[in-house]
């Protein structure tokens, strides 16, 4: 069984003959482990404890980069990171520009919903021509979704404690990721609509697919092979 932490990194090559693979903390890296493992990767360090954000590998032609989410697909864009795993969400509210997704790893599986106070008329609210505030940090999403159903919306831009919201008046609504409900029925909030389901995505830098393709392509299979 492979080890849950290699005992030691190497260290990184170069540019050419190496690749660099970004990650954030959280459920995303601990559900890209065993993916990792498929492709004979293994973490030197746990970025939960290690104050490291570049993190060695048992091979030398693999370094990992921890990064914010939401910067994941900057990291990719730019070629600061060959690969990287983001959330749909993420990848939405980026644009995708410049990148590569070849691979739906199925892993951190959630929804984006919509989501309101208990009692709230949203019948009422979301019918074509009605207005209503909503707070979310998916502003393109949001966006797109009530311009689909006619709808006239005040989007807040907020970064989190999105169920604080419709508590103190800020906004009628929200727009946020919801996995198991729990968060929303503890402040009183209920989901009224779906908005698409989510998980994360595989994307690479469309320049390294083609200069490190021997890299990069045995990873790839790798990665397909244990999401089938």
């Amino acid at each position: 069984m492979t080890p849950f932490f290699a005992s030691r990194g190497a260290e990184f090559v170069s540019s050419v003959s190496s690749i660099t693979l970004a990650l954030s903390k959280g459920r995303i890296f601990e559900e890209t482990l065993p993916l990792l493992a498929a492709a004979g990767i293994v973490p030197a360090d746990n970025p939960e404890t290690s104050r490291k954000l570049i993190i060695g590998t048992n091979r030398a032609d693999v370094r990992l980069v921890i990064v914010r989410a939401t910067d994941v697909p900057t990291y990719v864009q730019y070629g600061a990171a060959d690969l990287g795993i983001a959330g749909r969400d993420v990848l939405l509210e980026h644009g995708g520009a410049g990148l590569y997704q070849p691979l739906d790893l199925d892993i951190a599986r959630c929804r984006l919903c919509v989501a309101v106070p208990k009692g709230f008329d949203y019948a009422a609210a979301s019918k074509p021509g009605a207005r209503i505030r909503v707070a979310t940090k998916y502003i393109h999403s949001a966006k797109a979704h009530f311009a689909a159903k006619g709808m006239h919306v005040d989007l807040i831009k907020l970064y989190g404690s999105m169920e604080l919201a419709p508590l103190v008046g800020l906004a009628d609504a929200i727009v946020d990721l919801v996995s198991t409900g729990g968060t929303l029925r503890a402040n009183n909030l209920e989901e009224v609509e779906e908005i698409m389901p989510i998980s994360s995505r595989l994307v690479c830098n469309q320049a390294s697919l083609k200069l490190k393709r021997e890299l990069i392509q045995p990873v790839l299979d790798a990665f397909a092979g244990a999401v089938k």
